[in-house]
Order: structure tokens, then C-alpha cells, then sequence
């Protein structure tokens, strides 16, 4: 059987989702699509709208066949290790190919731009260097060392999903992996855009919005109807669907009652931002309110954000950076399809990786702490907080038929 990878965070999964699936199966014909997920914490620094155990249920509904873990470090982290903890875990699973949404749509783009910044990688280092020193943010500073480069780069590294994607290739080739890059051009909608739009495709930033701040049922012609059903069953059991507001008075708790150099040990608390968190947080009433009071042109939004995350974790960095200076040591099934199934079955004694589908029986650090931050995540909870915490070890992978 034949495999490709998609990377994905389905925050929650939409309608744009199950067009890349789709598209994904054209344009490999691949027989099984294997999706790598973050868990209940996100790239952009957020605690996922549901749960991972949800969130897998919709994946395989909407046309992926396997649902592997992409561990709380590299979900949590920027976007290189991000890149390269899931392009190790795809192939590592016997991946073929791996397949991502991009402003571009020309998988040969990303490959040539590859090429061109890796043949001066000193030179662009430097660059990156020498911006972040003047207050640029990290994606700020990298493109503007991209143009730096004076070479002709026709892909555009402005674009959000073209910046992952350019990871996505440069990891594989840094892992000199055999699998294979494709990309599948967005439609529509724009990653960051906050509107619904016309048409049925809108982005997940456009429906966390309606769905926090509207009527949730603007957004219901967004989605597939298992997506609604599911949100509906998560409101129900948790008594809410989660967002940074649920956790603010856990974070405010932290940053108050925490001297600020054991805060300056946590994971990404850089250069005094202790300091600049704790007197944003006595001036502020609400996570929104707060971020708005710590944001500064050097740190994205995002950048803050994970930031934040880690410091409502207490993941230091000492710990972080143990786990992110080496590989993925294990794969987690979140779920599967009887496709997946299968597949997981001619290819199991031949992975090099061990396999891990109930928590209990693994003692590696990456399982330890998606227990420790999963913990933490069930607090959000409005009811049944007991529930919500034994869901990490009691939750079996999901099966689909």
C-alpha cells in the first residue's frame, strides 16, 4: 500500500480541509492518507477549540485514514522544528509523499527556493541575525533575508502556508528523506482573513470568530456536518469549547504568584519578557487585554502566545530543548480507518520507530509531557474536570469503519 502525509491542526476541520483531502488522493493516488496532528495545544500558541480524540474523529470522517500525534514540543514550537518533528513522523510511518496547502500551489517553486537559500545558508543566517538585532520578529527578519539574498526567489515568503511549506521541503532534504513534496493551491479563503466570505470556504481563523463572538450557526455552512455534531458533543460534555479566555485565570494565577526569574525558565521567555508579562498582567481583565499590553513590534502575536503556553505548562526550557535537540522517539495512533488499519499492519515490524497506542505502557519524555500539558488542558473544562483529565490515558485510539 501506497502512503502520503498531510500536516494539519484542524482547529477545527472545515470545509477547506476536506478539499486539500480530497485533492490530496488525486494528486498522489496514494491508498492511504496518514495526517500528522498536534495535539490539544497549537502551532500559533492556543489551546485547540476541542480535544485531540474530537479532532481525530473529524480527520478520518473527512477522508484521512490515519491520525499520528505530532508531540506537545515540536506543536508548540516555531516553525522549523514544527516542520521537521512532522516530516520525520511521515516518514518515518513510510510516507511516500507529503502534501500541503499553499498560497503557491507549485510544489517545484518551494524546492527551487530551497536550493537558492540553501547555497548561501552563512549569508542568510547572518541576515536573519542582523534584522532580529534591529527588533524584527523571527518571520519579519527571515523574509526580509530572503530578499536580502538577491537572488531570484519567485515564491513568495510573506505568505503564512508558503513559509511552512518552504520548512516542509527543507526539513525532508535536511533528513535527506525519500519523501516527497506536493502542494495543493488554498482556495478561497485567506489564513488569516476574520470574514466568512462567500462561497464555502472560509478559514478556521473566520470560524473560531463566529463561533466566539457570533452566532456558531453563521458558521455552519463552513463545515462538514460531523463537524458540527462534534462541536455540539464536546459543548455538551465540557460544558464549553475551549479558547485562551478559559485558561486566562490559570495563566494570571502563574505570572502573579511566580517570581520572574523561575518565569525567565520557562521555554521561550526571552530577553526580559518576564518582566513586561507580569506588569501586562496586573493592567489586564482578560487574555485579550493582555496580549494587547505585552505585544511589541520585536514578538509576533504567536510568538507571545507560545510563550504563554509554556509558562501555563511550566515547560522550562532546559526540558524543551532536550526533547527538540533530538528526533521524535516514538509514534502515537491517535486513529484510524480500516485503510489505516491495513496499512498500519504490512508495515509495523518494519518501522523503525516504536509504536505507542496506549499511554500507560510507554515511559518516553515526549509521552510525559503530553500527560503533564493534557492535564493542564482538561482544566478549561466548565464540568466533569475528572473526566476531562483521564481522557490522556483512558481515551483508545479512534476507530472509524
Amino acid at each position: 500500500m501506497r502512503a502520503t502525509g498531510v500536516v494539519v491542526e484542524y482547529n477545527p476541520f472545515h470545509n477547506g480541509h476536506y478539499y486539500h483531502l480530497q485533492e490530496t488522493k488525486k494528486a498522489t493516488g496514494a491508498d492511504c492518507v496518514i495526517a500528522v496532528m498536534s495535539g490539544n495545544f497549537l502551532q500559533r500558541g492556543e489551546p485547540a477549540l476541542l480535544s485531540k480524540w474530537k479532532r481525530t474523529k473529524m480527520a478520518l470522517l473527512g477522508g484521512a485514514d490515519m491520525v499520528i500525534e505530532l508531540p506537545y514540543s515540536f506543536a508548540t514550537s516555531h516553525a522549523p522544528r514544527f516542520a521537521f518533528g512532522s516530516i520525520f513522523l511521515l516518514q518515518s510511518i513510510g510516507a511516500e509523499t507529503f502534501c500541503f496547502g499553499s498560497e503557491s500551489g507549485d510544489a517545484e517553486l518551494f524546492s527551487n527556493t530551497h536550493e537558492s537559500v540553501n547555497a548561501q545558508q552563512e549569508t542568510y543566517q547572518e541576515f536573519v541575525r542582523s534584522f532580529m538585532s534591529k527588533g524584527l520578529s523571527y518571520p519579519s527578519a527571515a523574509s526580509r533575508a530572503y530578499e536580502s539574498l538577491n537572488i531570484p526567489l519567485a515564491l513568495d515568503l510573506s505568505k503564512p502556508n508558503n513559509i511552512l511549506g518552504f520548512e516542509y521541503v527543507r526539513a525532508s532534504r535536511e533528513l535527506g528523506s525519500h519523501i516527497r513534496p506536493l502542494t495543493i493551491k488554498r482556495k478561497n479563503a485567506d489564513y488569516h482573513d476574520v470574514k466568512l466570505g462567500e462561497g464555502n470556504i472560509a478559514s478556521a481563523t473566520a470560524i473560531r470568530e463566529a463561533i466566539f463572538t457570533k452566532d456558531p450557526r453563521q458558521a455552519a455552512s463552513y463545515m462538514p456536518r460531523y463537524t458540527l455534531e462534534l462541536l455540539d458533543e464536546e459543548q455538551s460534555e465540557k460544558g464549553t469549547l475551549m479558547n485562551w479566555e478559559r485558561f486566562y485565570p490559570l495563566l494570571r494565577y502563574q505570572l502573579l504568584s511566580t517570581s520572574p526569574s523561575e518565569i525567565n525558565r520557562y521555554y521561550e521567555v526571552e530577553e526580559g519578557l518576564e518582566y513586561r508579562m507580569i506588569e501586562a498582567m496586573k493592567r489586564s481583565d482578560s487574555f485579550e487585554t493582555f496580549m494587547k499590553h505585552l505585544k511589541t513590534k520585536r514578538y509576533t502575536w504567536t510568538r507571545l502566545q507560545r510563550a504563554c503556553l509554556h509558562v501555563l505548562n511550566k515547560v522550562q526550557k532546559e526540558e524543551m530543548l532536550t526533547i527538540l535537540d533530538s528526533s521524535p522517539s516514538y509514534i502515537r495512533v491517535l486513529g484510524m480507518t480500516a485503510t489505516g488499519r491495513n496499512y498500519l499492519s504490512t508495515v509495523k515490524k518494519s518501522l523503525d520507530l516504536p509504536l505507542v497506542t496506549t499511554v500507560s505502557k510507554h515511559d518516553y519524555a515526549g509521552l510525559k509531557m503530553e500527560a503533564k500539558t493534557s492535564l493542564v488542558y482538561a482544566q478549561g473544562a466548565a464540568r466533569d474536570i475528572l473526566r476531562a483529565e483521564k481522557e490522556e490515558f483512558n481515551t483508545p485510539p479512534v476507530m472509524i469503519r
